[in-house]
C-alpha cells in the first residue's frame, strides 16, 4: 500500500519536472509576444485618474483571466480535433490588430483639433461609460494577443503527452497575465509612488530627487509606450499573417523579418480600415 502511494508520488515528481522543462520551453518562445502584450496593455491601461488607475487594471486583469480561461480548452480541443480553425482564428485576429495598429497612427497625422463645442460634448459623456468602453477594448486586444501566446506555448508542446500539455499552457497563461498586468500596475503607479517620497522627505534629500525623477518620467514612458504599442500592433499581426500563411513566408525571404512584418501588418490594417470606413459608409 505503502510502496503504491510511493509510487504515485515519483509519478507525480516526474510529471511537475516535466512540466517545469516544458513551462521553460514554452515561456522563452513567447517572451517577444509577452513582450508586446505589455506595451500594447500599458498604453491601454493609462490615462484615467489616479483614483481608477489600479480599478481599472484590475477590471482589465480579470478580463485577461477571463480569455485565458476561455482560450485555453478551446484551443487544446481544436488543436487535437480541428487544427485548421487555429490558423484561421489567428489570422483573423491578426486583421483586428493590424486594423487597431493603422487606425492609431492615421488618428494620431490626421485627427483634427476638436472645437470647443465638442470638447464640452465630450466632457458631458457619463465617465463609466467611457471608462468601460476603454476596458472592453483593452480586454478585447489581450483576447487577440492571448490566443497569440497560447497557440505558441501550444506549440512548444505539441509533441508532449496531454497532462503536459494542458498544465503547461495553463502555466504559461496565468504567468502571461500576472506577469503583464503586474509590471503594468508598477507604471501606472509610478508618480504616486514619487509624489509620497516628496511629501514624505519633506521635499529634500535623495528620496525626493527619486521621487521628482519618477513623476518626471511616467508621461515619457507612456508616450513610449504608446509608440511602442501601436507597433507592436503591427508587428503581432504581421508575425501572424507571415507565419501561418505559407506564400507570404516565402516572399522577400531577404527582407529583414522584422521589416516584412511591420510591412505586413501595415498593409492589411490599411485593408481593414478601409474595408470598415467603406461599410459604414454603405450602411450608416
Amino acid at each position: 500500500m505503502a510502496s503504491g502511494f510511493f509510487a504515485i508520488l515519483d509519478d507525480i515528481g516526474a510529471l511537475m519536472d516535466d512540466v517545469a522543462v516544458a513551462t521553460k520551453i514554452a515561456s522563452r518562445k513567447t517572451a517577444g509576444i509577452l513582450g508586446d502584450d505589455l506595451a500594447v496593455n500599458a498604453q491601454k491601461a493609462t490615462g484615467f485618474l489616479a483614483s481608477r488607475e489600479l480599478p481599472v487594471l484590475w477590471a482589465i486583469t480579470k478580463g485577461s483571466l477571463l480569455n485565458k480561461l476561455i482560450i485555453v480548452p478551446i484551443a487544446l480541443l481544436l488543436s487535437a480535433f480541428f487544427p485548421v480553425a487555429v490558423t484561421v482564428i489567428l489570422i483573423l485576429g491578426g486583421f483586428y490588430l493590424a486594423f487597431e495598429g493603422v487606425e492609431k497612427i492615421l488618428e494620431y497625422f490626421f485627427h483634427r483639433p476638436e472645437t470647443g463645442r465638442q470638447v464640452i460634448a465630450a466632457g458631458e459623456l457619463n465617465d463609466q461609460q467611457a471608462e468601460k468602453a476603454k476596458v472592453r477594448s483593452a480586454v478585447t486586444t489581450d483576447f487577440i494577443l492571448s490566443i497569440e501566446i497560447v497557440i505558441i506555448a501550444l506549440g512548444s508542446v505539441a509533441e508532449k503527452s496531454l497532462a503536459i500539455q494542458i498544465i503547461t499552457v495553463s502555466v504559461v497563461a496565468l504567468l502571461a497575465t500576472i506577469g503583464v498586468y503586474g509590471f503594468v500596475a508598477l507604471i501606472v503607479r509610478m508618480d504616486d509612488t514619487g509624489f509620497k517620497l516628496i511629501k514624505n522627505s519633506g521635499n529634500k534629500s535623495f528620496y525626493a530627487s527619486f521621487g521628482g525623477l519618477l513623476v518626471k518620467s511616467l508621461p515619457v514612458i507612456i508616450k513610449i509606450l504608446s509608440i511602442i504599442g501601436t507597433i507592436a500592433l503591427l508587428l503581432v499581426s504581421g508575425g501572424i499573417f507571415r507565419h501561418n500563411i505559407a506564400w507570404l513566408h516565402e516572399l522577400f525571404p531577404a527582407l529583414p523579418s522584422i521589416i516584412m512584418e511591420f510591412a505586413l501588418g501595415l498593409a492589411a490594417g490599411l485593408i481593414a480600415v478601409g474595408l470598415w470606413k467603406g461599410s459604414r459608409k454603405v450602411f450608416y
